[in-house]
């Protein structure tokens, strides 16, 4: 699990996710994590987005698991702390999701929360 020093948020990163990033950033030349940060925006307020990235920032906080790592922002963990990030491969398809304890409202496509 990933945690920030200074709050202790935390947010956790499942096995299916981890083992999708590596394979992801191994096939990206110059990339080595994939960034998921919260953004203003999206029908419900919030949204998720996702980068491949290079490097890290000061306010960066790193989750390293199964050879992968995710970067996630000081300020988009206050409003991710207690998420698991997951990969799901289904019939509706395969994508990253994030289940999020302060979401109150999300939207269908699941993108985008409020809190």
């Amino acid at each position: 699990m990933g945690a920030d020093a200074k709050t202790g948020m935390k947010v956790e990163v499942t096995d299916a996710a981890a083992n999708r990033v590596a394979k992801i950033v191994a096939g990206e030349t110059g990339k080595s994590a994939l960034r998921v940060s919260v953004e203003g925006g999206g029908c419900s307020g919030f949204s998720y987005k996702f980068d491949l990235v290079d490097g890290r920032n000061d306010d960066d906080v790193a989750i390293e698991k199964n050879g992968a790592t995710i970067l996630i922002d000081e300020l988009s963990l206050v409003y991710m702390g207690g998420s698991v990030i997951d990969f799901v491969d289904d019939l509706m398809g395969q994508s990253f999701q994030i289940r999020n304890p302060n979401a109150v409202a999300s939207c269908g496509c699941g993108t985008s929360f409020s809190v």
